[in-house]
């Protein structure tokens, strides 16, 4: 082999390792849900819709304030990607609630509203957006669907996978029909069209109310989970969420997050 041959040889396999390296390392920053190396664009897909309940029903329940504790470490570590958690595409934090009347609109806090916090910030924050003195009439659950689905459609979030978290007791604001409450009254229609998948999660509820949610409330394409305020408060036990351990390193913190909350739901339909 000639000398130009042997350093064109030479060459093309430098520049293969080369582009081998980048793409490795591309791959790499987007699989953490980091932002993309060339785009600056984030990598995640995953839109985040909470909603607070702060009707008088749940409010005056021993766990309003652990249910804000528990948020404010729920968002901090899905913005920080910890335990390969998901950073999220896109979060909107609102109230539940209306104040004077039904299908009354909300104000929907973007994600920039907790970037860049600390989990105490982030709690002092969500104290200012629901403040436990200023209680909302009734839980307006029907109108916080219609929202959601308006913010979707309104920012061409449509298609991507969607996780509604619902913090509240779950028992509709609606009159009685033979003294039991009508879970069938609530309308999932406005989200069943955004995206083949979505999940909406009920925390901090009851057996009772949960066992209502999973097999009155209509659906064909929304995935439902719930989980019961006793196992909620679970969070904090120092054999989870362990004391003077670094947040970044709550290793069973995550686990207990993704066992309990951000569980896998497999859709089941109810007619």
């Amino acid at each position: 082999m000639t000398y130009g041959k042997s350093r064109l040889v030479l060459t093309s396999i430098l520049l293969a390792g080369l582009l081998q390296s980048c793409f490795l390392f591309n791959k790499k920053d987007k699989s953490d849900g980091s932002k993309d190396a060339s785009t600056g664009e984030k990598s995640g897909r995953l839109v985040m819709f909470i909603g607070m309940d702060i009707s008088g029903s749940y409010v005056k329940r021993s766990y309003f304030g652990d249910s804000l504790d528990f948020l404010s470490h729920y968002i901090y570590v899905h913005l920080k990607g910890y335990g390969g958690l998901e950073i999220p595409y896109t979060l909107f934090v609102g109230s539940i609630g209306g104040e004077k009347m039904a299908n009354e609109p909300k104000t929907f806090y973007p994600i920039q509203t907790f970037q860049d916090k600390s989990v105490a910030e982030i709690r002092q924050k969500l104290v200012s957006i629901f403040p436990k003195n200023d209680k909302n009439v009734f839980t307006d659950f029907n109108a916080f669907f219609k929202q959601v689905a308006s913010f979707v459609q309104k920012k061409n979030l449509v298609l991507r996978p969607i996780s509604v978290m619902l913090v509240s007791d779950g028992i509709p604001d609606v009159p009685k029909k033979d003294g039991q409450h009508d879970y069938r009254s609530f309308d999932l229609g406005p989200l069943e069209t955004l995206t083949r998948n979505i999940t909406l999660r009920l925390i901090y509820t009851t057996p009772e109310v949960a066992n209502n949610w999973q097999t009155k409330v209509k659906r064909e394409r929304v995935k439902v989970w719930t989980q019961d305020a006793t196992v909620m408060k679970d969070w904090q036990d120092p054999h989870i969420l362990v004391p003077e351990k670094p947040l970044e390193e709550q290793a069973k913190f995550f686990a207990w997050i993704k066992d309990n909350i951000d569980f896998n739901v497999r859709l089941i339909r109810v007619d």
